[in-house]
């Protein structure tokens, strides 16, 4: 463990810092230029209820001498207790002081003690996300042995005019999505349509359902599923996140893939948000993603707010735990 000046103090996060340290992910995404990126805090509160998450273990914050928190660091178990993740923030006007090296050793600390819950011949790694302009977030990362993995992209549209009409492919239609008799087959098709990009591990169902319908997130009149008799072709989970409309997860079965449903869907949900009066919309994606929707999301008219870089560290080889 990495040693912090005295005037600051390394703890785990508890339930009433919620609000400071949505405060922090604000200050450190506003210096990144994309303020809309930040946790809210009724976000952070379902992230720390999230099953299998401990606040005690699993999170933790760094204050100054007046108790003010100034960096935060949080650890998920992704899959199989292999597929790790952190993310982490350090506030601007205390960087190069420490606090990050601090968060991200207490984060692989944390990771080295879930070896023991992973299968014996799976490989185990740690992984974090930052702006690919965080110099100091990438040196630090390089300096403790990661390495930069992987690339993404936050896309951004104004819809100041009219969006152009979705044109569906014959026989496909959206039909309005009831809770009750559509969830599960929306879970299915999403699974099933994201099962090949780069690191998506199968969620069970309740553990989807518990983030997807998350009150601060879940919006059932912005959930546009398109049918094909009754076999779900693809579906857009749409919300809002941070002031703005955000495309949460846009998916095409293979069968209908190819046919122009995924614009379809993309400039429906447009349409969507328009009407309700919502003049930016985002989304987040893979930069390599192997179906090709950064191409479709270029010719709908999006355009790059912000790129990110993934760095991992292999804490064990093996067999992947994503495959």
């Amino acid at each position: 463990m990495a040693t912090l000046p005295e005037k600051f103090n390394l703890r785990p996060a508890a339930w009433e810092d919620v609000q400071a340290v949505a405060d922090l992910t604000l200050a450190v995404c506003t210096a990144d230029g994309d303020p809309q990126d930040a946790a809210q805090p009724a976000e952070l509160k379902t992230e720390w209820g999230t099953p299998g998450f401990t606040l005690g273990t699993d999170a933790w914050v760094v204050t100054d001498l007046a108790g003010r928190v100034i960096g935060y660091e949080e650890f998920f178990n992704r899959h199989a207790h292999a597929s790790l993740q952190g993310d982490g923030y350090v506030h601007p006007e205390h960087e190069g002081q420490g606090v990050g090296t601090a968060l991200l050793r207490a984060l692989e600390q944390r990771a080295q003690a879930e070896l023991a819950s992973a299968e014996a011949d799976l490989r185990v790694f740690l992984r974090n996300v930052m702006t690919i302009e965080d110099q100091a977030g990438r040196a630090l990362h390089e300096n403790e042995g990661y390495r930069a993995i992987r690339y993404s992209w936050s896309m951004r549209i104004n819809l100041d005019d009219q969006p152009p009409v979705a044109q569906f492919p014959a026989g496909v239609e959206i039909r309005p999505f009831d809770e009750a008799r559509h969830l599960f087959a929306v879970y299915e098709a999403i699974e099933e349509a994201f099962a090949d990009h780069w690191s998506h591990p199968k969620s069970d169902f309740a553990s989807w359902k518990y983030r997807q319908l998350a009150p601060e997130r879940y919006h059932p009149e912005l959930w546009h599923v398109a049918w094909a008799g009754e076999d779900v072709a693809g579906v857009a989970l749409c919300r809002y996140r941070g002031g703005m409309g955000w495309v949460g997860g846009l998916g095409v079965r293979r069968p209908w893939r190819k046919q122009g449903l995924g614009m379809a869907l993309l400039l429906h949900s447009f349409q969507e948000f328009h009407r309700r009066g919502q003049r930016t919309v985002g989304l987040g994606v893979d930069a390599s993603n192997p179906t090709g929707a950064t191409r479709l999301y270029e010719r709908a008219g999006m355009y790059v707010k912000n790129e990110y870089v993934c760095y991992e560290k292999e804490l064990r080889p093996g067999r992947d735990p994503e495959e």
